[in-house]
């Protein structure tokens, strides 16, 4: 997957593509002068490629950190209307790279003794969860092996969610859709990725704070890091400040498929487990400040870091989650992260245990809630960290 640099400078003019330089190092602030010594990152080729040609996206901004390079880039456009160049700075949709986040609070809290992760989460909320699921752990919550299902929402196609894009969901009531029906399996046995784990978690962090779970957040890691771009945006269905549109392809009033932009929407289904909006320069301090230990302190940290023994309740292959991360073999190493998608857009962040490489991406992906991930955001993994 190699270009030159014409081909990337013709795709730059028709695609509004801004690519860092083909040398170390890219950043906006001045390195310590041992960095001008570094060499040329050689993988920086395949990620100019990978954001070159949006074949199934809009818009891509990226950032690649840790000692191994430095590189920043951006490719598409702000809105299919005025078709301006893609804003490297905006704000986006980060999906369920919010269970990062919700994650490292409630650990926070298991560290002042608030909560237990081998406690009952009926025990803290006994008029919510039934006595079917009293065996289900904080832990198990956190690392969807606690066989809960998802509750029931209006709609199964896109056009469906779309028409209920206002709608206003609670908590609460998510939890009791879910919980009222028979659990998958036994907690602990198995594991199913869902969102409800962490719609319980984040009702788990408002009982024991007495405090609301944005309040919280906020104070434990969105300030103390300085993520001033990053916030949960409750009910308003809008992303405040600058942000480049989201479109997902589906069926149109006239019958028609094309694309539609679903940028205002509201994300309330998702809350505590995915409705975080951020930047990818405040991912990327998040992820670092993670990754070093200066977000969830001590030996907690290794719950983010610590795989369950039990199958995939699907594949049954080897459970892929842990508390708040997922874990990939890439390039022949680890690859800790966390991807999320919410209708219009596609995030991850990722990083090797060391800090060596990370990985930032925002994708405008026009189908970023499919079965599969993107081409665009499949190619900055590899080009990031190699082939599985």
């Amino acid at each position: 997957m190699q270009s030159t640099t014409r081909t990337l400078l013709a795709a730059a003019l028709v695609l509004g593509t801004v690519v860092g330089p083909s040398a170390l190092p890219a950043v906006a602030s001045a390195p310590p002068p041992a960095a001008s010594a570094r060499p040329a990152d050689p993988t920086v080729p395949a990620l100019e490629d990978a954001i070159a040609n949006l074949s199934d996206a809009t818009a891509a901004l990226v950032r690649v950190g840790g000692t191994e390079g430095v590189w920043r880039g951006s490719s598409g456009v702000h809105d299919l209307g005025t078709h301006r160049p893609a804003d490297p700075g905006a704000r986006f949709r980060a999906g369920s790279v919010t269970k990062v986040f919700t994650a490292a609070v409630a650990l926070q809290l298991v560290a002042e003794g608030r909560l237990d992760l081998d406690r009952s989460a009926r025990s803290y909320l006994p008029e919510l969860i039934p006595a079917s699921y009293k065996k289900v752990t904080v832990r198990e919550l956190l690392n969807h092996t606690h066989g809960i299902p998802a509750p029931d929402f209006p709609g199964d196609t896109v056009e469906e969610w779309y028409a209920n894009r206002f709608r206003t969901y609670d908590p609460e009531d998510m939890v009791r859709s879910a919980t009222a029906k028979k659990p998958e399996f036994a907690p602990g046995t198995k594991q199913h990725y869902l969102n409800i784990g962490y719609t319980i978690a984040g009702l788990l962090i408002e009982r024991v704070t007495g405090d609301s779970y944005e309040r919280q957040l906020t104070r434990r890691v969105l300030n103390p890091l300085g993520l001033r771009g990053t916030y949960s945006p409750g009910a308003d269905p809008r992303i405040v400040g600058r942000h480049n549109h989201g479109y997902q392809k589906m069926r149109l009033d006239d019958g028609t498929t094309g694309l539609r932009d679903v940028s205002v929407w509201r994300a309330t289904d998702a809350w505590a487990a995915g409705d975080l909006i951020s930047t990818t320069a405040d991912l990327e301090r998040f992820t670092k400040a993670l990754f070093q230990g200066r977000v969830v302190r001590g030996p907690l940290l290794e719950e983010m870091f610590t795989l369950p023994k039990v199958p995939d309740v699907k594949s049954g292959a080897p459970a892929a989650y842990s508390t708040g991360l997922s874990m990939k073999k890439l390039g022949g190493r680890e690859v800790w992260g966390k991807t999320g998608g919410r209708w219009g857009y596609n995030t991850a962040i990722a990083s090797t245990r060391d800090g060596s490489r990370t990985l930032v991406y925002s994708v405008n992906s026009t189908d970023a809630k499919g079965q599969d991930s993107g081409e665009v955001a499949v190619n900055l993994m590899v080009a990031a960290y190699g082939r599985p």
